[in-house]
């Protein structure tokens, strides 16, 4: 068995502006949007993953989700011109990824991160 894809599913009952978050924070492009749903992409071929963890490290709690990005402090501040709370960081972790936290408008903790090196 191969598995193809890992789709994260944000349940909100406001789509549009939970997709005007990620679109404006990190550039995403809508693949699709029937109103209920949309979805976004970036383009980019990643490995799928799934992280199990009892913490977010460094006394954080863990997020819903990572988003790796190529450079963590665009993006943060990005975040910041939007006016987009930084709950975390950035802040430069041990195990050699440079990152931050915020929260999208349903709630949702989101680690945005860069490995450094």
């Amino acid at each position: 068995m191969v598995v193809k894809r890992i789709v994260s599913n944000i349940a909100t009952t406001s789509p549009g502006e939970v997709r005007a978050f990620y679109v404006d924070l990190l550039e995403l492009d809508v693949a699709m949007d029937l109103g209920w749903i949309a979805t976004l992409v970036s383009g980019e071929k990643a490995q799928t993953q799934i992280s199990i963890a009892s913490e977010g490290g460094s006394g954080t709690p863990v997020p819903d989700l990572s988003i790796e990005v190529d450079d963590v402090d665009a993006v943060h501040r990005r975040a910041e011109e939007l006016g987009h709370e930084i709950v975390y960081g950035p802040a430069d972790e041990p195990w050699g990824v440079r990152r931050f936290y915020l929260k999208d408008p349903s709630g949702k903790l989101v680690n945005i991160l860069t490995h450094k090196g």
